[in-house]
C-alpha cells in the first residue's frame, strides 16, 4: 500500500487508539451499524498511519493502489476533485474525525475519483482491500454487515449527487431561458447590438 506516512507520535498509544477507532465506527455518524464488539473486530484487521499536513494521500486518477479506506481519528482531511473544465482543485469537502474516506477504493480496482490531503497532521487507521478478504474469510457475518454499511454509505453519497444534478439541471435550464429571452429581445430590437 502506497499511502505516504511519518512515524507514528511517540506517545502512540495502539490499545487506547483502536478502542478509539471502535467507537467512532459505531457513532451514529459513521453509518456503520456496527456493534462495538463488531467494531473491534473491523478495527484489529486495520493499521495506524500517522500523515504529516499537507500530504496527499489519495490522488484523483490513480490507479495504482492496491485499494483501501481510512477512518480518521485526528486532524482534517480535504477531499479535492479537479473538473473538466478547470485546472485548480475544486474543495468538495472538509473531513474530522470519525470520517471515512477512500470507500470507493476499497471496493472496486477502478481510479480514485478525487484526491485527498491532510490539511493538519492526521492518525487514521487504514483497512486495505486485502485486509478486508482476511476479515470476510475469518468473520464472514462481520465483513458482510460492514460491506452492506460502505454500499449504504455509497448509495447516500450517490443520491446526494442525484439531488445536486437535478439542482444543476434546473439552473441551467433558467440560464437557458434567460440567455434566449436576452437574444430574442436583442433581435426584434433594431437599437441593441
Amino acid at each position: 500500500m502506497a499511502i505516504p506516512h511519518a512515524s507514528l507520535p511517540p506517545d502512540f498509544d495502539r490499545e487506547k487508539t483502536f478502542e478509539h477507532a471502535s467507537e467512532l465506527l459505531t457513532a451514529p455518524s459513521a453509518l456503520m451499524h456496527l456493534t462495538l464488539e463488531e467494531a473491534r473486530v473491523v478495527v484489529g484487521y486495520m493499521v495506524p498511519y500517522f500523515i504529516l499536513a499537507n500530504t496527499t494521500f489519495i490522488r484523483e486518477g490513480d490507479a495504482g493502489d492496491e485499494g483501501f479506506m481510512a477512518l480518521l481519528l485526528d486532524g482534517e482531511v480535504v477531499v479535492e476533485s479537479i473538473t473538466v473544465s478547470r485546472t485548480e482543485p475544486l474543495t468538495l469537502k472538509v473531513l474530522g474525525p470519525g470520517s471515512l474516506v477512500g470507500e470507493v477504493g476499497l471496493v472496486d480496482k477502478e481510479p480514485r475519483s478525487a484526491s485527498c490531503t491532510a490539511s493538519t497532521d492526521v492518525l487514521c487507521a487504514v483497512l486495505s482491500r486485502r485486509s478486508l478478504q482476511v476479515l470476510i474469510s475469518a468473520e464472514p457475518h462481520i465483513g458482510a454487515k460492514l460491506l452492506l454499511s460502505i454500499s449504504a454509505r455509497l448509495a447516500e453519497r450517490l443520491r446526494d449527487n442525484a439531488r445536486k444534478l437535478k439542482l444543476y439541471a434546473k439552473l441551467a435550464k433558467a440560464m437557458q431561458m434567460e440567455i434566449d429571452h436576452f437574444l430574442l429581445q436583442s433581435n426584434y430590437n433594431p437599437t441593441a447590438r
